[in-house]
């Protein structure tokens, strides 16, 4: 791959950064609207991402309407808030029906508001405005978007029916993103920014990822969703890369190796697609100085005095409280990539270690064939089949619409059973039944658990249909039942799982906050693949390894002190060797 340098080429007026959280997409973002901007051309920087930190990265207020940078002359950045959008389009959506339908109705309505999706299509609402302004279009040479709508957004805004007002009188009980109708007079907008997004011409889409094989699949997944809408100008830039270490540092070896796996294995939806690197830097990309050294320096910083940290424990800690406190029921959380599955297999095996009868459940094959090989005596491990959970979900609920629906109203259905809402709540229905089996003599260890949103969501729907006795996706009893267990602290535990950088801490903290409007606590947090606990010598990966020192203090003092860290390696663990973690 050639090192990635912006003015080098072919630049369309509108580009677009996506990718997995914390692989680098504003860093990047940044750098190449900071590059162009030096390079002479007068550039808009717009971030939607719930998770920016621009304010933070420029060192000035920013605010929706665009904010001057002083330091690169030719560049204004705008900060909208997709949180405080959503919350905008919600009320405007819901405001004309309440005192109309009955609470019951109105609370599933907000629940069905409430999820990631609307925060999408809300803040694709906002970027739309400098997607298709022509004085916005004449002004600057370059528009870049710091996030890009998925897929399934820009599927659901092109179907006639997503417009309609059938959502407010049916509830099919997996409803992500709701009604648009309160977004009808924006329609023709969003579809000429739908246009843009497709003009080759005109605009680039940049999948970011990480050297690693969780983001670069995902980077696979959305380039393919997109080229299925015509979104073909497709660039891929893979973040932080790591160089050959003369020095032969085992860490860096190790690292170097890992990455250059990942990379001979990039997905066949990628090899098509024009890629670029940028080097691993040790530095945390803050201030204009940094922005600018992003894609030009080779150089890092020296560590420095070391910082320390406090208030963390091995994961032996948290295996002998869930024992002595004997939960029943124990669930890893995170964003994809974070390491939940493994950190699942090191509690159940350590549980079982320690003579529980334990069952263990993943909707990871891999893993599951990795640690079926110690299965057996207390332990227990099966495998959820994802893309048949789906399925046959899926045909469920559309067998229960096609009772009732005409075919405009199906399309939006089938569309609806693509988000990620109703992805998860059908694999959760097959983790409700194994948390079925949690009893006395049995603990149940599971790799995904549902978001606050999904839950609430359920319930929700569920209040609903009480009243209106119309489901076309039946809630099984094992769900109904599930909420009230997951929020007994005394049997359920949630262990959050996250890394030691600003966008997946960050992310954890929305699930908590999710998770906490559905009365279910969280105590424990795992913080994975710390390059702080390794014995690295190598001048990069040790100034990298004090740069986590604030997360890691930061979420030590938000669990409370009640923070597992686990250290970087650089092959997978199984069996035994998770007891070490």
């Amino acid at each position: 791959m050639r090192p990635y340098d912006p003015t080098g080429l072919t630049r369309t007026k509108y580009f677009f950064f996506t990718g997995k959280g914390g692989v680098g997409k504003t860093s990047v973002a940044c750098a190449t609207a900071v590059t162009l901007a030096d390079s002479g051309k007068n550039v808009m920087l717009i971030s939607t991402d719930p998770a920016s930190n621009l304010q933070d990265v420029f060192g000035i207020e920013l605010d929706n309407q665009g904010t001057p940078i002083p330091e690169v002359p030719n560049l204004t950045v705008v900060n909208l808030d997709p949180i405080e959008a959503a919350q905008a389009y919600k009320e405007k959506v819901i405001g004309p029906y309440k005192g109309i339908l009955p609470d019951a109705a109105i609370a599933s309505m907000e629940e069905q508001l409430s999820g990631s999706c609307t925060v999408e299509i809300a803040a694709f609402n906002e970027f739309s405005h400098y997607l298709t302004d022509e004085g916005i279009k004449d002004k600057y040479d370059h528009v870049i978007f710091d996030t890009a709508p998925t897929g399934h957004t820009l599927r659901m805004l092109q179907l006639p029916s997503a417009w309609s007002s059938f959502i407010s009188e049916n509830t099919h009980g997996a409803s992500c993103l709701g009604q648009l109708s309160g977004l009808e007079n924006n329609r023709q907008m969003y579809a000429t920014a739908v246009a843009t997004l497709a003009d080759r011409a005109m605009t680039t889409v940049v999948l970011v990822a990480r050297p690693e094989k969780t983001p670069l699949e995902e980077a696979g997944r959305a380039a393919a969703e997109l080229r299925e809408l015509g979104v073909n100008n497709q660039t891929m830039i893979v973040n932080g890369v790591m160089e050959p270490d003369p020095a032969g540092d085992e860490t860096a070896l190790s690292l170097y190796r890992k990455q250059r796996e990942a990379l001979r294995n990039i997905p066949a939806l990628l090899a098509d697609i024009p890629a670029y690197s940028i080097p691993l830097r040790a530095y945390n990309v803050y201030g204009v100085k940094n922005i600018r050294r992003l894609l030009t320096d080779d150089g890092w910083d020296e560590a420095g005095s070391a910082a320390q940290i406090s208030g963390v424990y091995p994961l032996k800690a948290l295996i002998d409280e869930v024992y002595l406190t004997r939960k029943k029921v124990i669930f890893t959380m995170g964003k994809g990539g974070v390491g939940k599955t493994t950190l699942a297999a090191a509690i159940a095996s350590g549980l079982a270690a320690k003579g529980a009868k334990v069952h263990l459940t993943t909707t990871d094959p891999a893993h599951h064939l990795q640690f079926l090989l110690s299965d057996g005596g207390n332990l227990k491990v099966s495998h959820i089949d994802e893309e048949a959970e789906v399925a046959k979900y899926r045909e469920e609920v559309l067998a229960k619409a096609r009772e009732s629906m005409g075919d405009a109203d199906l399309a939006y259905i089938e569309e609806d059973l693509r988000s990620p809402c109703t992805q998860e709540i059908a694999v959760f229905r097959a983790f409700a039944d194994i948390v079925e089996q949690a009893t006395d003599d049995q603990t149940v260890v599971i790799d995904t658990a549902p978001t606050g949103h999904t839950l609430l969501l359920l319930d929700a729907t569920q209040s609903y249909h009480k009243q209106i006795q119309k489901s076309q996706g039946d809630i099984p009893e094992s769900v109904k039942r599930l909420l009230p267990r997951l929020r007994n602290a005394d049997e359920t535990e949630v262990v959050i799982v996250t890394l030691p950088e600003a966008t997946p801490v960050h992310e954890a903290l929305r699930l908590t906050e999710d998770l906490a409007r559905a009365g279910i606590h969280s105590k424990w947090w795992v913080i994975n693949s710390s390059l702080y606990l390794t014995d690295t010598k190598h001048l990069l990966l040790k100034a990298k390894a004090q740069s986590e020192v604030g997360w890691i203090n930061r979420v030590a003092a938000i669990s409370q002190g009640n923070t597992v860290l686990i250290k970087w390696h650089g092959q997978d663990l199984k069996g035994k060797e998770l007891l070490a973690l």
